[in-house]
């Protein structure tokens, strides 16, 4: 596959306390991946929540004039999401595809656009997307968690991974961090990830419990991944540069994926806008704390 950049975006208008952030993160040491936690004793329970918060109205993410469903007070708190595995190319300090790589310590990974390359200024091609996540506390009626540190990555609209990807081993785009607001919410701005073979379009991402200690996958307290809707994906990928990601999309069904095969009642995303425009994908991200 090519390599495609386009010309640089317009400064991001993320919260001041992002720029107070964006600063390196001392490096702790590596460890192997976990494997990934038995998965949805509560699957019945968390597809009855999550028709719950499509019902239930929401709270309005700071800074996006987007509801983000499932919010404290809707009447519907969504079951704790389940653990998957981080796969092949995380950069997390983890061992992975034969290299312990570890994006979370490099200056500036702490930030709301993913699009740019901290190293060469290069940006990621594609439909943009904004991604809004709610994380909530299923053992305190679904209190928001503000503080605790996401960190987001997923593939190029070709499907390849920066950093892993023999055509983008130089590039660092599509991986961020950002910390909970007060609300519990964090955003992300960037684009449509592809379909590659095997895997149904998705994006991973990793919670840890404070910004200081998101710098290496020993501190993380959970590791999960989102399934992109197949209407959304079908939109897309009927689009250039996707044109390959739609024949690997119609080879793969949620029910075949390794890893959505078993449910995606808490890992589907509500999803608006259009091919043309762009996207934005809500979810309330559950954790038992």
């Amino acid at each position: 596959m090519t390599q495609r950049h386009l010309t640089a975006y317009p400064a991001d208008d993320h919260d001041h306390h992002d720029d107070l952030n964006n600063l390196g993160l001392q490096a702790d040491a590596g460890m192997l991946l976990r494997p990934p936690l038995d998965r949805r004793r509560v699957l019945g329970l968390g597809l009855l929540g999550g028709i719950g918060l499509l019902m239930g109205g929401g709270a309005v993410a700071r800074g996006t004039g987007i509801a983000v469903a499932g919010s404290k007070g809707s009447g519907a708190c969504p079951a704790a999401i389940p653990g998957e595995t981080a796969g092949p190319y995380p950069a997390d300090g983890s061992a992975a595809s034969g290299q312990s790589l570890n994006v979370l310590t490099r200056s500036g990974i702490v930030r709301r656009d993913l699009r740019t390359s901290l190293g060469t200024g290069h940006v990621a091609t594609g439909v943009p997307l904004t991604l809004n996540l709610k994380l909530v506390n299923v053992n305190a009626s679904c209190a928001a968690l503000p503080g605790y540190a996401v960190y987001v990555w997923h593939c190029t609209d070709d499907g390849e991974y920066s950093m892993y990807s023999r055509n983008i081993v130089a590039e660092d785009y599509l991986r961020g961090v950002q910390t909970a607001r007060a609300d519990g919410t964090v955003t992300f701005q960037t684009v449509f990830p592809g379909c590659y073979p095997g895997r149904w379009p998705h994006i991973h991402f990793e919670v840890y419990p404070t910004l200081a200690s998101a710098t290496s996958a020993a501190n993380r307290i959970q590791t999960s991944q989102l399934a992109l809707p197949q209407a959304a994906c079908a939109a897309v990928y009927a689009t250039a540069p996707y044109a390959a990601s739609g024949g690997n999309l119609s080879r793969i069904t949620l029910s075949s994926d390794n890893v959505f095969s078993d449910g995606v009642g808490s890992q589907m995303p509500t999803m608006s806008g259009s091919a043309r425009a762009g996207y934005t994908a809500n979810l309330t991200v559950g954790l038992a704390r």
